[in-house]
């Protein structure tokens, strides 16, 4: 019997997140193993010399160390929910650097010499291109979700965390609902429950 991919993780980060909701949609078993940033296997790096999170290790030894490429092939494999069938590149590209530029400018603001109000005001600005597209849906490709939730949802849920209390009062409608729906999913709740923390052996 053919061993399952195993998949290197780590809960908080937001491209873990979407690997993941993408391979629990899909039905895939696979093997989570949950590390420490900090602390990161000897085996993860050996797969993925870049050594970040997520990192999916198939059967055959193939690695697949892209959020969006675990998601795509979780997909290919299983695709219950149609999300391939709907999936639109350009806002995920958009949040994947224009958004996460701004994001990590103003969540991390110690590490940058940039102002973080203005990258606040700049990913906002998105937020608000975004709630335009949910003005009569309830997802951005229409009543269920898809791709493009599952991809730039946790990016959203991050920036809204920064200060929970600005974000209540400043960010668009649409996207605050359409992010509450998306956080209390059975989805969602499933890829974050809290897992033990993988120990590696020499086994």
């Amino acid at each position: 019997m053919q061993r399952p991919p195993v998949l290197y993780s780590f809960r908080r980060c937001p491209y873990a997140m979407r690997a993941r909701m993408a391979l629990i949609v899909s039905g895939l078993d696979y093997e989570h193993r949950e590390i420490l940033l900090r602390d990161k296997p000897v085996s993860m790096l050996a797969a993925s010399p870049k050594g970040t999170v997520p990192v999916l290790v198939l059967a055959d030894g193939e690695v697949i160390d892209e959020s969006l490429d675990i998601m795509r092939w979780a997909l290919e494999w299983s695709d219950p929910e149609e999300w391939l069938a709907g999936a639109e590149p350009a806002p995920v590209a958009d949040y994947d650097s224009v958004f996460k530029h701004h994001l990590d400018r103003y969540k991390y603001a110690a590490r940058y010499a940039d102002d973080p109000l203005s990258h606040r005001a700049a990913a906002l600005q998105m937020l608000f291109r975004l709630n335009a597209r949910l003005a009569d849906e309830k997802f951005l490709g229409g009543a269920a979700r898809g791709f493009a939730d599952i991809a730039i949802f946790p990016f959203v849920r991050q920036f809204s965390g920064v200060d929970p209390a600005w974000f209540g009062s400043e960010a668009p409608s649409n996207v605050q609902r359409w992010l509450a729906a998306l956080t209390a999913s059975e989805l969602f709740e499933r890829a974050m429950v809290r897992r033990t923390l993988w120990i590696e052996t020499n086994d």
